[in-house]
């Protein structure tokens, strides 16, 4: 097997990094008012907020979930395919179910809207493809706005799953930020940990 010099590692690293960054300067211009919308209703609902998907959307949404969680907005991760085998139980009709998946078309996903709507729980799409199938159905659209992804082959989600992160990242900063959540607030959800520790040093 040939190994590339080092220069050309590096010089290929770059071009990923590059990409990625191109990718969330194309969020900075997608997110708009729906962002502000999703924002109020998570404010406003009664219910927690349930992060769904598969794959690469799967993981990102799970850690989406648990940020979510930890600045005080109650929050949970269903994996789609688990959800129409019984999983769908944990949603009441006060909850708000954010679908992740970039090209908006992936089956798993989809089978869910129907019974989410028989529930009575609101849908929120994240998706680069606001024409897709699961926006239409969406009651509130986030669009990612990342139209390539950063291999070569253009088919290993690496620059959709980075923005994604970033974007919940920011719903969860700009949730907590409008509940006034605190450093205390922080200290109970995490009591353990480094994190843990150096609150509770700065409590003395």
């Amino acid at each position: 097997m040939d190994v590339m010099k080092q220069d050309t590692v590096l010089e290929t690293a770059k071009v990923a990094i590059r990409s990625e960054i191109d990718a969330l300067e194309s969020l900075l211009q997608a997110i708009d008012e729906n962002f502000v919308k999703v924002v109020d209703l998570i404010s406003c609902s009664l219910g927690r907020v349930m992060i769904t998907g598969v794959g690469k959307s799967g993981h990102v949404g799970n850690k989406i979930a648990a940020t979510l969680a930890s600045l005080g907005t109650p929050s949970y991760f269903v994996h789609a395919t688990e959800g129409v085998h019984g999983d769908l139980g944990m949603i009441t009709s006060e909850d708000i179910v954010i679908a992740i998946s970039n090209s908006g078309q992936t089956r798993e996903t989809l089978d869910l809207i129907s019974p989410i709507r028989r529930i009575g729980a609101k849908l929120v799409a994240v998706t680069s493809r606001p024409d897709s199938e699961l926006a239409r159905q969406a009651d509130l659209v986030l669009n990612i706005g990342v139209q390539t992804e950063a291999d070569p082959l253009g088919l290993a989600p690496t620059n959709s799953t980075t923005a994604t992160l970033v974007l919940g990242d920011a719903l969860a900063i700009t949730l907590s930020v409008n509940k006034k959540f605190t450093q205390k607030d922080f200290g109970k959800f995490h009591p353990g940990g480094s994190l843990g520790k150096k609150i509770q040093e700065e409590k003395k």
